[in-house]
């Protein structure tokens, strides 16, 4: 249905929204903060792992074979790496930052890779509301505030190194919420997939889980790691798995 996809441009313009109020920290921060940046990252692990169980591979399981699920994970896992492969040399954000405008955007799109399985996963659990479902409506709500809250410590998590490397308040504030315009276009992309066909749903759940779970364990955890005490970055991972969990339960 149309309303579905409405509804799912509505929660990712939200979900862009919150990475935009995160990247404006920039305008009050004159250096980032590395602890609050590795907290950050674990928090947003922690949101991301917690929505692709609870609301995209528990979902997706009931739906059909669970080993089809797996497939679409795996499928989802290895088109992300192959994208990001391809673009490795501009993902550095805290290296120095002297760089021609298509660097610049090269590294735009680095960023925004993250983002779309984050669009994809809002704009399925709206496409996937059958019959204007209000435990489908409810749990496709969880999910946009889960994405929402792991936004806004992410656009600044973006921001705040690229500002301390060298590029200005302003520049820096785009690159950081620009990094999630992707996700209203690819939530809209989702919807319409599975508005089309709800045979796809489960797949599309399994392959926004996989893109998820590789961004989570590729470069969130072990940047978090690489910069921060374990035991803060575990509690952190921990603290924002149980805020995505909780939402679940009490919506």
């Amino acid at each position: 249905m149309i309303q579905n996809v409405v509804f799912a441009l509505i929660a990712t313009i939200i979900t862009w929204l919150f990475t935009l109020f995160g990247a404006l920290t920039t305008m009050f921060f004159k250096k980032s903060n590395s602890r609050f940046l590795y907290i950050v990252m674990s928090f947003s692990a922690g949101i991301m792992i917690a929505s692709s169980i609870w609301s995209l591979l528990c979902p997706a399981i009931e739906l059909t074979n669970g080993v089809y699920v797996i497939i679409s994970m795996l499928v989802g896992t290895v088109l992300l790496y192959y994208a990001e492969t391809k673009i490795t040399k501009f993902r550095n954000l805290q290296r120095a930052i002297k760089r021609t405008d298509k660097e610049l955007l090269m590294m735009i799109i680095s960023i925004t890779i993250h983002n779309i399985p984050e669009g994809l996963a809002v704009g399925l659990a709206f496409g996937s509301i059958v019959n204007a479902s209000r435990e489908g409506l409810i749990s496709a709500i969880a999910l946009t505030i889960g994405i929402a809250i792991q936004n806004f410590p992410e656009g600044a998590a973006i921001s705040l190194p690229l500002m301390s490397s060298g590029l200005s308040k302003k520049k820096s504030f785009f690159i950081g919420q620009a990094s999630a315009l992707v996700e209203p276009v690819f939530g809209v992309i989702g919807a319409l997939a599975v508005t089309i066909s709800k045979m796809l749903i489960p797949y599309c759940f399994g392959f926004a889980a996989g893109c998820m779970i590789f961004v989570v364990i590729e470069d969130l955890i072990p940047q978090a790691i690489d910069n921060g005490k374990k035991a803060i970055v575990s509690f952190s991972f921990i603290t924002g798995f149980s805020v995505m969990m909780l939402l679940d339960v009490m919506l």
